[in-house]
C-alpha cells in the first residue's frame, strides 16, 4: 500500500516526499520510511543510521554539510518539531545543476521530508525556536569522509528566509568556494 507521494525538484535526484497519514477519531499514524514503498527512491540503498537534532533558536542555520568518497551518503530528511527552511545543494561533479540550490520548508505539522542523494550539501535555517529534525542516512557518520560548505557562500548564493542568527564556529569555518572547486565525485 503506497504511503508517500514523491515530486521531482529542479535538482535531479533531489526529491520531495509527501507522507499520506491513516487518520481516524483519535488521530492519525503516519509512516516515516519504508523499505518497499520507497525503494524506486532509495534504490539498493540501505539506512544505515539515524539521527535526531534539536536546534533550540529562531534563525539558526546548520549546515551545509555532506560526505564524501565511499562515505558518500544520501539521506531523508523530516522536520519533526517546529518549522525549518530546508536546503540542499548540488556539488556533484559533472552535474548540469552544479552549485545550484533548492529549498523547501519543511515543518512538524506537515506530512513532508526531502530526499538528498549523494553529492548534495545539506542544511537548514530555523523558521520557529526548537525545531526538531529526523535524519536517515545511508552511511554511517565518517569524521575523515564529513566535507562542508559556508552557508552564506556567495558562489552559491542561499536565499535565507532571514537572518541567520546562531551559526557554530564548526560551520562558519567551513570554507568558501574557488574557481579550483570542480565538484565531488559521485
Amino acid at each position: 500500500m503506497d504511503r508517500f507521494v514523491i515530486e521531482a525538484t529542479p535538482l535531479a535526484g533531489l526529491l520531495q516526499l509527501a507522507r499520506l497519514p491513516r487518520s481516524d477519531a483519535r488521530g492519525y499514524l503516519e509512516r516515516l520510511y519504508d523499505q518497499t514503498d520507497l525503494s524506486g527512491v532509495f534504490g539498493e540503498r540501505v539506512v544505515r543510521q539515524v539521527n535526531r537534532t534539536l536546534t533550540r533558536n529562531l534563525g539558526a542555520v546548520r549546515g551545509m554539510h555532506l560526505q564524501v568518497g565511499e562515505h558518500a551518503d544520501a539521506k531523508l530528511v523530516t522536520c519533526v518539531k517546529g518549522k525549518v527552511f530546508d536546503v540542499a545543494v548540488d556539488l556533484r561533479e559533472s552535474s548540469s545543476t552544479f552549485l545550484h540550490w533548492h529549498g523547501v520548508v519543511l515543518d512538524g505539522e506537515g506530512c513532508e521530508s526531502l530526499f538528498i542523494p549523494e553529492g548534495f550539501a545539506h542544511g537548514f535555517q530555523t523558521l520557529t525556536g526548537g525545531c526538531e529534525m529526523l535524519y536517515l542516512h545511508t552511511a554511517a557518520y565518517a569524521p575523515d569522509a564529513e566535507m562542508g560548505v559556508h552557508p552564506q557562500d556567495p558562489a552559491i548564493a542561499i536565499d535565507w528566509r532571514g537572518p541567520i542568527t546562531d551559526l557554530s564556529a564548526r560551520d562558519a569555518s567551513h570554507p568558501l568556494l574557488d574557481a579550483s572547486f570542480k565538484g565531488v565525485l559521485t
